[in-house]
């Protein structure tokens, strides 16, 4: 599967916006979106998405596959589970949650599991990279060796990469998209509606009205 093939399922469920005017989780506004919660429902969809990421790491020696929830729990499923089904043997997947100081963490136990074992981090969308740092952190603290990061679109190639991350880093698309400070914002200068059905614009006009 190549990025343009990923980006046409995107757009197939539409879950690539564009022409419209978002505020995204930065706070920041532009005029497109990747919307991956429309391609969560489409479990053919999703499952030959995670089979590509399985094929590039099928000969890594992956033991478990890990990602920040709560999409991140889909793509480390249907991950784990074509790599099993490649290697012909099992392959756990394992998910982070958020706490109130929005960190990544292992509960429920997961940490003992991943403890030295080969992990393979994936993740939906990376626009700072910041979740799939911090399930990186927490694998290596559980004592996991991440091998690899893979992300479906990485929104920010510019400045999202290994080193960022904090280990080996790859994406099956890159999609620039444009973001702009709201004082800036070429949008909110022409007076364009807010996109409240997608991205943080219903919380913006809530905010708004106050």
């Amino acid at each position: 599967m190549t990025g343009e093939e990923l980006m046409n399922i995107f757009k197939k469920v539409g879950g690539y916006i564009i022409g419209s005017h978002i505020v995204y989780t930065s706070g920041k506004h532009g005029e497109a979106y990747l919307n991956k919660d429309a391609v969560y429902p489409h479990t053919g969809e999703v499952s030959a998405i995670c089979r590509e990421i399985a094929e590039r790491f099928k000969d890594r020696n992956i033991q478990a596959v890990a990602a920040p929830a709560l999409g991140g729990i889909i793509l480390s499923q249907w991950t784990a589970y074509h790599l099993s089904q490649l290697t012909g043997r099992e392959v756990l997947g394992f998910y982070t949650e958020k706490t109130p100081e929005k960190n990544q963490i292992f509960t429920r136990g997961y940490d003992q599991l991943i403890k030295s074992k080969k992990i393979l981090v994936v993740e939906d969308i990376t626009t700072t990279g910041g979740s799939v740092k911090k399930v990186v952190d927490s694998v290596k603290a559980a004592g996991g060796e991440v091998v690899a990061v893979c992300v479906l679109v990485n929104r920010n190639p510019d400045e999202v990469n290994g080193q960022t991350v904090g280990a080996p880093f790859t994406s099956l698309a890159e999609v620039k998209l444009a973001a702009y400070e709201e004082k800036d914002c070429p949008l909110c200068q022409k007076n364009i509606p807010i996109n409240s059905t997608v991205g943080k614009g219903r919380d913006y006009l809530a905010t708004r009205k106050k």
